[in-house]
């Protein structure tokens, strides 16, 4: 994502464990209108590697993703 580029909706799901993760994100992404993007703030391997692939497979746009200081990962993906 360019740093320039300003999310329209931030979730932070670290909290949650999969399945909940990618629910979680498809009920925002739900709500969005094409062409938006949603700032995703994760924790943990599985999280990493899912929501990127199920997210793609829905015709969504993966952005990019950066791990913080805090060692979380911040995913951006656009509204398919």
């Amino acid at each position: 994502m360019s740093p320039l580029m300003t999310p329209d909706r931030h979730i932070d799901i670290t909290a949650e464990t999969c399945p909940m993760t990618f629910v979680l994100v498809r009920l925002a992404l739900d709500h969005m209108k094409a062409g938006e993007v949603l700032a995703v703030r994760l924790r943990g391997a599985e999280p990493r590697r899912n929501i990127p692939l199920t997210a793609r497979e829905q015709g969504h746009e993966v952005l990019g993703m950066i791990d913080d200081a805090t060692g979380d990962s911040i995913l951006t993906l656009r509204r398919g």
